[in-house]
């Protein structure tokens, strides 16, 4: 190979790679194996080993029509394409490795499938075998160029494990991609807000509650890439998180704690941060660490009914533990219920007899472990198709 080929040789595996991150450019560098092999069309097709069903997976130069007849009618004709098995793996293969080309151009399938294409021979060389199927590369070589030399069957040995590998990137880049965005669609159903943010506290990715949070802008907001807490008691609770979390090797039990904020406008939010296994040597960029922000609020009927179940409460203390959680002092509980306020401290006593909470917040957060995981739908939202 003189130095001239070797570069573009080398030019068209980097394209071969291109194109396992980027499918569209599949089809160029398909062609331009086709080119460099000495081919006039080139495809890639795997058959199943019980020699039931035939899937072209990328073609260059050849017509629909032609791609039809192969599948109906000239696949079983083949004197290729199930023949790799006799043959070391990698192996490129020709016409006159198996029979005479004299005999070959009085075949139907040359006759009737290879010779209209312009085409006087082909080689395939094996990119995939297993107990399943097998994947070939295809080249047609054209009647101007002759039959398959050994220049073809090399270049075609060559690119075949650098083909195999780029097939096998992308299946690997797409299912990654699928389940990345399978997730990130999970995420936005759930009520409780999360953000994963890298090792130096940029955000790397935000639900869609916790982007309703950035946009409200009560208790976080977004400057850049990171987070802005709105008032000084939640950005010393925050601080506090993060604090345990990067101590979190040396201080493991504090890693489940979990912080009760209040907004701007008065709502009550469990905020809880822990730390992403993580290797050592991944970069910076990437998450490591999960914060979750989940509002106090109680979703009607099913979740007060449950809490009055685990803990035996009666209406009207059940009553008082959602004022509790939904406007918080004793005043306010009283004046919202109707109540005296010494009523609501009766009632209050009994809810920290039965639950075990020694504080108002912890009330807080015992409710708020009862909360529905997945965000409630607007009307709009259910009109979308």
């Amino acid at each position: 190979m003189t130095i001239l080929q070797a570069n573009r040789f080398s030019s068209l595996v980097g394209e071969i790679y291109d194109a396992a991150v980027d499918p569209t450019l599949r089809s160029g560098a398909l062609e331009q194996v086709s080119h460099f092999v000495g081919g006039c069309a080139a495809t890639i097709l795997s058959r199943d080993a019980a020699r039931l069903s035939i899937e072209i997976h990328q073609h260059f130069g050849t017509e629909s029509r032609f791609r039809q007849l192969y599948r109906d009618r000239y696949v079983e004709q083949d004197p290729l394409l199930d023949r790799h098995v006799a043959f070391a793996a990698g192996q490129a293969i020709g016409v006159t490795d198996i029979m005479p080309h004299a005999d070959f151009v009085t075949t139907s399938f040359y006759r009737e499938w290879v010779e209209p294409q312009g085409a006087i021979d082909l080689a395939t060389v094996a990119l995939e075998r297993s107990d399943a199927r097998t994947t070939v590369l295809q080249v047609l070589r054209h009647r101007s160029r002759g039959t398959v030399d050994e220049a073809m069957r090399e270049r075609m040995r060559l690119l075949a494990p650098h083909i195999q590998r780029s097939r096998i990137m992308g299946r690997q880049i797409r299912a990654r991609s699928h389940t990345v965005d399978d997730l990130a669609d999970v995420l936005d159903g759930l009520s409780t807000a999360i953000c994963l943010l890298d090792a130096d506290g940029r955000v790397v990715h935000a639900n869609a509650v916790c982007r309703q949070l950035f946009v409200d802008a009560n208790l976080l907001t977004m400057v850049g890439d990171r987070i802005v807490v709105r008032n000084t008691q939640a950005d010393k609770l925050f601080r506090g998180l993060f604090e345990v979390v990067a101590d979190g090797e040396a201080h493991p039990a504090g890693r489940r704690r979990i912080e009760l904020a209040t907004s701007a406008d008065g709502q009550h939010y469990l905020v809880h941060a822990l730390p992403l296994k993580r290797e050592r040597s991944l970069p910076r960029d990437v998450a490591a660490t999960v914060l979750l922000v989940q509002k106090a609020a109680m979703v009607p009927s099913l979740v007060p009914d449950a809490i009055a179940a685990a803990f035996g409460l009666t209406r009207s203390e059940l009553r008082v533990l959602m004022a509790i959680v939904e406007v918080g002092g004793v005043p306010d509980i009283a004046a919202k219920l109707g109540i005296a306020e010494t009523t609501v401290k009766t009632h209050l006593g009994r809810l920290f007899e039965k639950t075990g909470a020694g504080r108002q917040a912890d009330l807080v957060k015992i409710a708020a472990g009862f909360a529905a995981p997945f965000a409630q739908r607007t009307s709009r939202d259910d009109d979308t198709v």
